[in-house]
C-alpha cells in the first residue's frame, strides 16, 4: 500500500512528540508516521470515525506508541479497545509513558500490551530509546500479513 501508515504515535506532550519524532527520522523511521494528541483522536483514526471517517481503515499502523496520561481518552481505553477488537487486536502496542506505577504497568500487560516502557529522562536516552524502539518492531520484529 502507497500510503500505509508504519507509525501511529499518540501522545499529548509536544515536548516529547517532537523528541520522538527526532528520535525516529535519525534512524530513518519516520517516513510514514500519524501524531495524535488524545486517545479520542486515536480510536477515531483506527476505526475511521468522526474526522477520520472515510479512512480506509484496512491500512492499519504497523506499531502504535501509545502514551498513558492523556486527556479524553487515556491510554488504557485506547489499549482495552484495541485489544477487545478482532480488526485491531494484532496492532503491536508499545506503551511509552513517565508512569512507573505497578498497577499501570499490570493493566497493560493483562490487557496485552506488546511492551510498556518508562520514557527515559535525558535527551540522549530518550533518543537513543525510541531509536531502538523504532528499529526493533519495524525492523526486527514479525507481524501477521
Amino acid at each position: 500500500m502507497e500510503h500505509e501508515i508504519e507509525i501511529l504515535l499518540v501522545e499529548d506532550n509536544p515536548n516529547d512528540a517532537e523528541l520522538t519524532l527526532r528520535a525516529l527520522k535519525k534512524r530513518h523511521l519516520a517516513n510514514r508516521i500519524v501524531h495524535l494528541k488524545n486517545g479520542e483522536e486515536a480510536l477515531d483514526f483506527i476505526h475511521g470515525k468522526n474526522s477520520f471517517e472515510g479512512r480506509d481503515i484496512r491500512s492499519q499502523p504497523k506499531l502504535i506508541l501509545l502514551d498513558l496520561k492523556m486527556p479524553k481518552v487515556d491510554g488504557i481505553e485506547v489499549l482495552r479497545n484495541l485489544k477487545s477488537n478482532d480488526a485491531t487486536k494484532i496492532i503491536p502496542v508499545v506503551v511509552l509513558t513517565s508512569s512507573k506505577e505497578d498497577p499501570d504497568i499490570k493493566i497493560c500487560y493483562e490487557l496485552g500490551v506488546n511492551s510498556y516502557i518508562v520514557k527515559p529522562v535525558g535527551f540522549e536516552a530518550f533518543i537513543n530509546a525510541i531509536s531502538e524502539l523504532g528499529f526493533y518492531w519495524l525492523l526486527l520484529n514479525q507481524n501477521p500479513k
